[in-house]
């Protein structure tokens, strides 16, 4: 038996809204609520042995490893009684372990080329009897929202199904594939080429988008498959169907996070104000001397646009210098005075320093943006709203930030994170336009 979950306009996807196909009454979904006690566990699989894009789970997606898209969606939700990601690479463990999940440490029996994706599930089934229910979540769907994560799982605890997958409406024509050196000919699979239909008059065809698969213990222990009994899909919009496993084109894959993937519940709306570390961030770090003695630095023009493009959107840019740092106090304020930005030197606790300050501009630290490239920043990178380190920070600094520059200091890190605050901004200016918009239609 096969049920469906209707999508509605993209709108009501993105408020959870949507309507439920043989949905029980309200009150009747509350007392199969009270009485479904199983422990449901979320479970991410990720093997280090990718053969595709090595270490894929962990590498760096918008500025975020992989998996922590979709370990984030799952935290958020609040939904799982545990949430566990299975791997076999001590590297994709820290990442797992930094984004709250716990792990299961997975055999070498299933961590060959040849295991299958059931046999892991099986085993981790086998090895924590409490689990009831398994939500098998694949690490490589970065779009995945909490919305969609509540509103499948409701199949099983208030719906009674088994299992439960995610499914993405195509509009794609297939043929039979011939095979070189036969006489065989093509054929339509699943149309009539005489009466070729327009889009706007074909449903499509459900197709799996690998985003998630749930089912129940029973199912998988007793019939050893994920996919079966009583059997829903839940039907996601195109734009959250990214699946890194066909769209290996990385670049297409961070543009489409960046416009429909989920930042967290505390991902502010608009920053207003960015601290930015001179050296290391804005510079590569290294001090120039020519041959009369004097000191030098190199800026990259690109940094210095991104910094003129966000003063223009109304964030205050602040330059911040180390007391520690070789840079002298005179080259830092020099580039301050180039850049239109204000500098402040601070010493071995930016924190506390910097503390003092968003206070008096009675800002929230939600409202900062903070770039950093050391372990003195970290608790800088931590506290702010948005923050960022260049691709070559010391891992310290890496594992404290919330966006990761493909690009180095000096080398347009600042352009970069630049353009992802902006993004931030029109996205949620984008989404309150909307919510007016649903309050007028009330």
């Amino acid at each position: 038996m096969a049920t469906r979950k209707r999508v509605g306009k993209e709108e009501e996807a993105a408020n959870g809204g949507g309507d439920d196909v043989g949905a029980p009454s309200s009150a009747a979904a509350a007392t199969k609520r009270s009485k479904d006690q199983r422990h449901t566990a979320a479970l991410i699989l990720a093997r280090g042995g990718s053969k595709g894009i090595p270490l894929k789970n962990i590498k760096t997606l918008a500025g975020i490893p992989l998996i922590g898209w979709v370990l984030r969606a799952v935290v958020d939700s609040g939904l799982f009684d545990s949430t566990w990601v299975s791997t076999d690479h001590d590297d994709i463990e820290k990442v797992a372990r930094s984004c709250g999940a716990q792990i299961h440490r997975r055999s070498a029996e299933v961590s060959k080329d040849s295991s299958s994706s059931l046999d892991t599930i099986q085993e981790f089934v086998r090895l924590n009897p409490e689990v009831d229910v398994v939500c098998h979540i694949q690490a490589t769907s970065p779009c995945l929202h909490p919305f969609h994560l509540k509103e499948a799982l409701e199949y099983i605890t208030d719906q009674g199904y088994d299992s439960v997958f995610a499914v993405v409406r195509r509009h794609h024509f297939r043929w039979q594939e011939v095979k070189k050196g036969t006489d065989e000919l093509t054929f339509p699979l699943n149309l009539d080429p005489s009466n070729r239909p327009r889009r706007q008059d074909w449903d499509g065809e459900l197709c799996e988008n690998g985003s998630f698969y749930f089912a129940t213990r029973e199912l998988i222990e007793k019939d050893g498959r994920i996919q079966g009994r009583k059997v829903a899909y839940y039907e996601m919009l195109p734009e959250y169907s990214v699946d890194i496993d066909v769209d290996i084109d990385w670049p297409v894959a961070e543009q489409r996070v960046l416009r429909y993937g989920y930042f967290g519940r505390d991902n502010p709306e608009v920053v207003k104000l960015m601290f930015c570390n001179i050296s290391g961030c804005l510079t590569d770090g290294r001090v120039y001397m020519n041959t009369s003695g004097g000191e030098m630095l190199s800026i990259n023009t690109r940094d210095n646009a991104g910094i003129r493009m966000l003063q223009k959107e109304g964030v205050e840019v602040l330059l911040v210098s180390s007391s520690l740092d070789p840079v002298s106090q005179a080259l830092s304020q020099s580039v301050g005075r180039g850049l239109g930005c204000e500098v402040l030197c601070v010493g071995e606790k930016p924190l506390e320093e910097l503390k003092a300050l968003v206070q008096k501009k009675q800002l929230s630290w939600k409202d900062v943006a903070f770039m950093g490239n050391d372990e003195l920043d970290v608790e800088c990178l931590n506290m702010a709203g948005q923050s960022a380190v260049p691709s070559d920070a010391p891992v310290a600094a890496i594992n404290g930030a919330k966006y990761i520059c493909r690009t180095a200091g000096g080398q347009g890190a600042v352009r970069e994170f630049a353009e992802h605050i902006r993004l931030q901004k029109r996205k949620a200016k984008s989404q309150l336009e909307q919510d007016r918009i649903d309050c007028t239609s009330w």
